[in-house]
């Protein structure tokens, strides 16, 4: 059996602190976090931009591994530099190839401790399904929304985000440190275990798969006319229907979702994402059958030459 390789990845927006805190104490400590035997890799995504407590500097990293991008000689951004010399070191082709990555990441948005998949790459998917059974954490599926792309994880032969929240930006939280914690080791132990060939996988897979997203209501000047609804604060994951209310403005005035079908909301008011007008996301609930390719191709990565 080859080892597999995983990448650990913490700060890819540099001001998302407490998995690059937790990192710096593992680097301090070594053995506060166990290994597992595995081989890993740890890298800070953006160490400028942590250094200087902003999600980025140029651009968005987390957006930066877009083949166009990185091919593109003439873009000198902070963030695209980055993201080639992450490639250079664990990429496919790189120095110190990895097979696995793994991206710890916070929002400001209450989604508790989640997990992000983008499309719906086989061993992605069991991962997942091995995290979601041992801890039952929501899965956000995230795919056919051609404004969002070149996220980090997609550069590796197979890659998960984990996000936790709520925290503010910038700021170290006990919750969000230990949850942080609780999560990585998790996945650390499964991970040993698929390659000892111990582990057993669920039946089934729960998945919010991305519909659409929505932006504020906004004035023809796009200033911001409306918050989100004090009933939607705060309630990621619980699922709404037609007539819920989404927005209120200043004089009480609401604005409702207005659909045909049942469906849940995620990363609601998060911060980061003003920029890119998106005030919530919209998913769809649904339960898939554990495929015997998942489990294939997540076995494989721990089987094939390296």
């Amino acid at each position: 059996m080859s080892e597999v390789h995983v990448l650990l990845v913490a700060g890819t927006h540099g001001n998302e602190i407490n998995a690059p805190w937790l990192f710096d104490q593992w680097t301090k400590q070594p053995d506060i976090i166990s290994n597992y035997g595995l081989k890993i890799s740890k890298a800070i995504g953006n160490p400028k931009a942590l250094k200087d407590c902003k999600r980025y500097l140029d651009s968005d990293l987390n957006r930066s591994f877009r083949s166009e991008l990185l091919n593109d000689n003439g873009r000198v951004d902070c963030e695209i530099c980055r993201a080639r010399e992450l490639l250079s070191s664990y990429g496919s082709k790189g120095t110190n190839p990895c097979q696995i990555a793994i991206d710890f990441h916070s929002t400001t948005s209450s989604m508790g401790s989640s997990l992000v998949v983008y499309g719906r790459r086989p061993a992605d998917l069991a991962i997942v399904a091995l995290l979601q059974a041992k801890l039952g954490l929501p899965v956000y599926l995230h795919e056919g929304d051609k404004t969002q792309q070149g996220f980090l994880v997609e550069s590796w032969p197979c890659g998960v985000v984990i996000e936790i929240g709520p925290v503010p930006q910038g700021v170290l939280l006990a919750s969000i440190i230990q949850q942080t914690r609780l999560v990585l080791e998790t996945c650390l132990y499964e991970l040993s275990r698929v390659g000892k060939g111990l582990v057993s996988f669920p039946s089934s897979l729960i998945v919010h798969r991305h519909l659409r997203s929505i932006d504020f209501p906004r004035s023809k000047d796009r200033q911001i006319e409306a918050f989100i609804h004090p009933l939607r604060q705060g309630k990621d994951w619980v699922p709404i229907q037609s007539g819920s209310p989404l927005f209120m403005k200043l004089d009480s005035n609401i604005v409702k979702f207005e659909g045909d079908e049942e469906l849940v909301p995620v990363f609601i008011n998060e911060a980061a994402y003003i920029e890119k007008n998106i005030a919530m996301s919209f998913t769809k609930r649904e339960t898939w059958k554990f495929l015997s390719e998942w489990e294939y191709e997540l076995r494989n990565l721990f089987y094939e030459p390296h």
